[in-house]
């Protein structure tokens, strides 16, 4: 169980907010949800709690579909000169975000001393992709880690102990071929939308790192990644326990509730979505391991845009600090499955008491003890793209890993190039 080092008492979190200490102030946020549930309302709901104990501030949320279609939209409507204050956006984004000078760093705006507690208040692994040049930039919200969900029933049909998740890359191909038949299929991991990311866990897990601390270099044709690689496409083609081709991120949860795979690696988002739909038995378990255990983070940060006034500033800090601090955070756990932000969203009662009776609910945070940041560079976006393309490629068979990620390689070297 992960330590509560920097656990800071929630009463001091909550010190000054939920009072209307602003004249009358308008924020505009755009959003993203990239998993299923009606998250939607969720997020609607908490907005019109902080608006009732804050009736001086409106803010106006802006669902925009998934990460990427939320950025092109919340950074549009920044160019446009439209009055964009806040928006949750990747995680990963944080380096270009800074390098075209679109935020600022709420480290330089939470000065006073409540709002540094704040700032040091959450889990360190959930902290690193949002930190840049010394500063912080982006502050969690709705952040992940990759897990493994489980068929219970299907492994007591198979002969498996139900209580035990396969801890290893050579355990999991084992058991994967023990729950494959005719009806489902033992493993799916799922290959569209964040293809990159799966991938990252594999290299992760043996070993190896995508990229360097600053964004300016990424490894993806170490041998390390290339075996990775390898092994996600031995998966569907020589161990036969996946389809062969790319799986939908989009349909997986539905396959998995449906009986279709006995195993899954997704979003640890997904969790509460699989609980309320799933009519088995079914575990979460952190990622096997192959040199060592491993997930990359994932999920959302709040970002503050450029442009907003000191009174939005002090209302955008004040909102943030709101929908972060350990009641909220908990409250935003239970109801999708994703990670509470920080160590006192898990000393709540409320969650306390969830994890109880639903111990689920709790891997994914333990899991941060071995996680490292989501992929992310210098031009983020096409970098990725890059990546994404290579695992493609290999996992319909088109290229050989080594081909796919030399190719990658070099393009991805062109992009940095300034940047080093």
């Amino acid at each position: 169980m992960l330590k509560n080092c920097l656990l800071a008492t929630s009463s001091a979190l909550l010190m000054g907010l939920g009072t209307s200490a602003h004249s009358a102030v308008e924020l505009t946020m755009y959003y993203p949800i990239a998993v299923g549930g009606p998250l939607t309302e969720v997020v609607d709901g908490m907005i019109k709690d902080y608006q009732a104990q804050n009736p001086e501030v409106t803010v106006k949320a802006v669902y925009s579909g998934n990460y990427d279609e939320t950025r092109v939209r919340a950074l549009s409507a920044l160019r446009a000169g439209e009055p964009v204050q806040l928006s949750v956006l990747g995680a990963l984004d944080t380096h270009d975000l800074v390098e075209q000078g679109l935020v600022e760093a709420f480290s330089d705006v939470a000065q006073d001393a409540p709002s540094q507690d704040w700032l040091k208040s959450f889990y360190p692994a959930l902290m690193a992709n949002g930190t840049l040049e010394g500063k912080v930039w982006g502050i969690p919200f709705q952040r992940s880690t990759i897990v493994m969900f489980y068929n219970k029933d299907m492994f007591r049909e198979a002969g498996l102990n139900p209580d035990q998740a396969p801890k290893t890359w050579d355990e999991l191909v084992q058991t994967a071929q023990k729950l494959t038949n005719d009806k489902h299929h033992g493993l799916m991991i799922p290959s569209t939308g964040y293809p990159y990311w799966m991938f990252q866990a594999m290299a992760l897990q043996n070993g190896r790192q995508l990229m360097n601390e600053e964004g300016t270099q990424v490894y993806f044709n170490d041998p390390k990644s290339v075996q990775a690689l390898q092994f996600f496409h031995d998966l569907a083609y020589k161990h036969k326990v996946s389809p062969a081709g790319t799986i939908e991120w989009g349909t997986l949860r539905q396959a998995f509730v449906q009986g279709k795979t006995a195993m899954m690696w997704h979003t640890t988002g997904n969790l509460t979505a699989v609980k309320n739909e799933a009519k088995f038995d079914f575990g979460v378990a952190m990622l096997p391991a192959k040199e060592k255990a491993a997930s990359p983070t994932g999920g959302g940060n709040f970002y503050l845009f450029k442009g907003a006034n000191d009174e939005q500033k002090k209302a955008a800090l004040d909102f943030v600090r709101w929908m972060t601090a350990p009641e909220r955070a908990a409250k935003w756990s239970m109801a999708t499955g994703y990670v509470g932000v920080s160590p006192a969203a898990y000393e709540t009662q409320a969650l306390l008491d969830y994890a109880k009776t639903f111990p689920q609910a709790v891997v994914a945070r333990d899991q941060l003890a071995v996680a490292s940041p989501e992929f992310a560079t210098y031009e983020t976006a096409r970098v990725r793209e890059l990546l994404s393309n290579a695992v493609q490629a290999v996992l319909t068979n088109a290229k050989t890993p080594q081909a796919a990620l030399d190719e990658a390689q070099a393009a991805a070297d062109r992009l940095l190039r300034p940047f080093n």
